[in-house]
């Protein structure tokens, strides 16, 4: 019985670093995005930079699932404005992206 109990134990464990590990790497994943769209951004690459904004927000979205207060609010804040970026990236508008991809890293960034 005890070592079920261990057994269990363990493998919770494991499986909470494990949870916390993945989302450490999706949050990370966002940010690493966020900048390399800024550099697309800055230098007009509309296209280059969407894509990098969709990335971003595919692992924003995905370390969401684990966050909560603050932090979850911080990060609905930067998908919010990732969201708004990609609209004006399609549209060509890579300055007004660029700028919207820096207030998502702002709020990236106060994540803990």
């Amino acid at each position: 019985m005890k070592k079920n109990i261990l057994i269990t134990a363990i493998l919770f464990l494991s499986l909470s670093g494990s949870a916390q590990a993945n989302n450490k790497n999706h949050s990370e994943q966002a940010i690493e995005h966020a900048n390399t769209a800024l550099v697309h951004g800055n230098s007009g690459h509309s296209a280059i930079l969407v894509e990098h904004i969709e990335e971003s927000l595919k692992h924003a979205k995905n370390s969401s699932e684990s966050l909560s207060g603050e932090n979850k609010v911080h990060n609905d804040a930067a998908i919010n404005a990732l969201n708004n970026a990609i609209v004006h990236g399609r549209v060509g508008h890579a300055e007004e992206a660029t700028k919207l991809v820096e207030q998502a890293l702002v709020h990236f960034k106060e994540i803990k």
